[in-house]
């Protein structure tokens, strides 16, 4: 499997929060001619590790989980309701094509919306949507047939495809942030055929949609010097930035590199020094406040974590047609790789 077959593998299975096992396996599976050691931990973190023994530990984390739907309730029509896991966007679900994932296999479903034509001016004018209202249709002729196919609890996701785009860019679901947790598998197989000074942690972490919880108990248990979080970042060259004074933030002119109180300085210096060395293009992210990624969390685990984050440009975060571009993805290698390697026994990552 090559590198670009990994990433349509992770991106067309399915991984709601709190049900990513799926996903979890491909990792584990792709990874375990790279690694020295797998671990899977209590709470569904996948640990891979190169040279475990060393006692500088360098984290590495992207999240593996999607935000998705659960099923909550079927009425006697046959019609699915549900519930949100994460931060859906109720605005982009009408019409959408999604998926449930049931114990007997998958079932295609559609969420429907009342025909224009039947809407009032108040409706037609409402650009906040009640979940509640919410249904997915099934194809299903009334509760009993719907029940033989879908079970109250069951999970569901936008239905999984890649787009290639033009220009390089590529259109999932999902890509927040299995582009993230790609980067840090990548990042961890090339590094496999280098030798190391510390000993390198790449994590698939879960939960991070509904509170950075994945994070949080990976990095309790390795107890990292360094953890640096790998998740998507707000682009901001399309028609829906209104905010002329926002950072840029482009496709394709490389990952972001975090700035701010979440940040160690030491390690965001390093982290722009490897993407000089490399020539790597990259953009500065400022952030006045903690970041909403894993960063976050593993910042302060234990008795304090030097954090970074690097950030791939996304537009359309959250719904189902996210895009990113290829050449951020290999260029936040390129500098991940560099920073790894330039990590020796006499760098001091404390403040000073």
């Amino acid at each position: 499997m090559d590198s670009k077959d990994f990433l349509h593998k992770l991106l067309l299975t399915p991984s709601p929060t709190g049900y990513e096992q799926p996903v979890q396996r491909i990792v584990r599976d792709r990874m375990k001619k790279y690694a020295d050691s797998i671990e899977t931990d209590l709470h569904g973190n996948v640990i891979v590790a190169l040279n475990p023994k060393a006692p500088r530990k360098i984290m590495l984390a992207g999240h593996c989980d999607q935000i998705g739907l659960m099923v909550r309730h079927i009425s006697a029509d046959g019609f699915v309701y549900v519930a949100p896991l994460g931060g859906i966007d109720v605005g982009v679900l009408h019409g959408a094509r999604v998926t449930i994932h049931a114990e007997k296999g998958p079932v295609d479903g559609i969420i429907g919306r009342k025909p224009i034509h039947a809407q009032t001016g108040e409706e037609r004018e409402r650009t906040r949507n009640d979940i509640e209202k919410i249904w997915i249709d099934i194809g299903a002729k009334n509760k009993k047939d719907a029940e033989r196919r879908v079970q109250i609890g069951d999970v569901a996701t936008f239905h999984l495809s890649v787009v290639e785009m033009a220009n390089g860019l590529i259109s999932s679901p999902g890509l927040d942030d299995k582009v993230g947790l790609f980067v840090a598998m990548e990042v961890l197989r090339i590094c496999s055929t280098k030798k190391l000074n510390v000993g390198l942690y790449a994590v698939s972490t879960v939960q991070e949609e509904v509170g950075l919880r994945g994070a949080q108990t990976s990095a309790y248990g390795i107890n990292p010097e360094v953890g640096i979080a790998i998740d998507v970042t707000h682009a901001s060259d399309n028609p829906g930035n209104e905010n002329p004074k926002v950072t840029p933030c482009k496709l394709g002119a490389g990952p972001t590199i975090c700035a701010g109180p979440n940040i160690n300085p030491v390690v965001e210096k390093m982290l722009k020094d490897a993407a000089k060395k490399t020539k790597s293009a990259f953009q500065i992210a400022p952030s006045t406040r903690l970041l909403g990624n894993d960063a976050n969390t593993i910042q302060v685990a234990r008795g304090g974590v030097a954090a970074a984050s690097i950030g791939i440009p996304n537009r359309y975060m959250h719904t189902q047609v996210e895009v990113c571009s290829y050449r951020d993805l290999e260029l936040a290698i390129k500098i991940l790789v560099q920073f790894v390697l330039s990590v020796n026994s006499k760098t001091d990552f404390r403040p000073m």
